[in-house]
């Protein structure tokens, strides 16, 4: 019963210094602190050396390196003018299929998601081309936000995901396994948003009465050239990755450098650039780094408390089968997704949940990627939707109605989640083979 209390404890901390407006960071932080020196009664010194100890070993992990490389190289391709190429190589294509271009939301996300690594990255800079062409052009509007919304989120699923690299390192599992496992559950995600569309379009008239433009076989070919950016970037980031040419971290600065080099043949690039992006890199990477130190220590905390196994006592006591297990801890996500980013639930639950997945039978990797599932639908859930957010920044519609039209989207990858649980194998088999 001990144990049980304390898991108590740690929730009712946590809740008070979030309820007070704490950072999050800080919070975390308090509710270690708090832990040991008054739950616990360890002396001062000791809590230091152990606070000391974790924070520096997870700090120094070489694989944190790759973050602001990673989120640099999506900074500078939000600030040039790479999502207009990435809107213009795609019409020719997404005009030949039922929904026309309202693919370009999908695809384009997916592309821009191989080189950011951030879904709020991914659903601005796509955003801020299409959404106005598709509303000229008289789209359904909230299919246009809905589908955007949604593939937005893939920024987290396709690599290189900045969450895959921290969950790597809190879980200690390869991040190119992760990379490689993410890349068939994110086109499958993809797969999913774009027959919803094609469906859409077939039964009602959702791809704009105002939209008849006709695309000559010059408008393809050059389709191919605006289109060589991303997929230039794409081919040196995971290409250097799967062929065990370079490691993520290497990849991630490899990426950066070929980023630079691409703006500036492009014409794009500009002081201004440099540095708005780099402020952008090292604001999102210190937001990162001192939320994932300061849960490392939370993490010791709960370790000396002995939380993790008794919960997972608890949950194994309820005989619930590998299952119900990871139909409890989606529940459980998806709950918490409505009120914390996604980082924060990540970092916070990690140390708890893993161990209850592994121990239902659950492969880590794929525990992985149901993972970030259940953060990006907490990416479009409100009343705290990142997407959501940053769609209303862009159309300036209310967060309800923003909500409304990304539902959907919603229930599909929720769909993507549970086919995923059924044949794990979707996760499973591309990184079987690379590694």
């Amino acid at each position: 019963m001990e144990e049980v209390f304390f898991a108590i404890a740690v929730f009712l901390f946590l809740a008070f210094y979030l309820g007070v407006g704490t950072w999050i960071f800080i919070a975390i932080l308090m509710v270690g602190l708090t832990s040991l020196l008054v739950v616990l009664d360890f002396p001062l010194v000791r809590v230091g050396s152990i606070m000391k100890g974790t924070m520096w070993r997870t700090a120094s992990t070489w694989e944190l390196a790759a973050i602001p490389m990673f989120v640099f190289m999506g900074e500078i391709m939000f600030r040039t003018d790479v999502s207009n190429r990435l809107f213009r190589g795609l019409s020719p294509w997404t005009n030949l299929i039922p929904g026309k271009l309202l693919h370009c939301n999908v695809v384009g996300c997916t592309l821009f998601a191989a080189v950011s690594g951030s879904s709020t990255a991914t659903t601005a800079t796509v955003g801020k081309i299409t959404m106005t062409e598709l509303d000229r052009r008289g789209y359904d509007s909230n299919l246009v936000t809905g589908s955007l919304a949604g593939a937005g989120s893939l920024g987290l699923m396709i690599p290189p995901s900045i969450s895959m690299i921290i969950y790597g390192v809190l879980a200690e599992q390869s991040i190119t396994g992760l990379f490689a496992a993410g890349i068939l559950p994110g086109l499958l995600i993809s797969a999913l948003y774009s027959a919803y569309i094609v469906y859409r379009a077939l039964t009602g008239d959702v791809t704009g009465h105002l939209d008849d433009t006709r695309y000559s076989v010059m408008d393809y070919l050059r389709s191919l050239l605006d289109l060589a950016p991303i997929l230039v970037l794409m081919f040196v980031v995971l290409g250097g990755i799967y062929t065990g040419i370079v490691t993520p971290s290497e990849a991630a600065a490899l990426g950066f450098a070929a980023s630079i080099l691409m703006v500036t043949v492009l014409g794009q690039f500009s002081w201004k650039v440099f540095l708005d992006a780099l402020t952008g890199a090292t604001r999102i990477t210190c937001m990162v780094v001192t939320i994932l130190v300061a849960a490392s220590f939370m993490s010791s905390t709960m370790a000396y408390m002995h939380v993790p196994q008794e919960v997972a006592k608890l949950i194994a006591a309820m005989h619930l089968g590998p299952v119900g297990i990871i139909v409890l801890i989606g529940v459980f996500y998806v709950i918490l997704g409505m009120f914390l980013d996604g980082l924060s639930i990540m970092v916070m639950t990690l140390p708890i949940t893993l161990p209850i997945v592994v121990a239902a039978g659950w492969d880590p990797i794929w525990f992985g990627i149901f993972l970030v599932i259940m953060i990006e639908l907490g990416l479009i859930t409100p009343p705290i939707g990142f997407n959501l957010f940053v769609l209303q920044g862009i159309t300036a519609k209310p967060i309800g109605q923003i909500a409304y039209s990304a539902f959907p989207f919603f229930l599909l990858m929720l769909l993507a989640a549970v086919i995923i649980a059924i044949f794990p194998q979707i996760a499973l088999w591309l990184p079987s083979v690379i590694l």
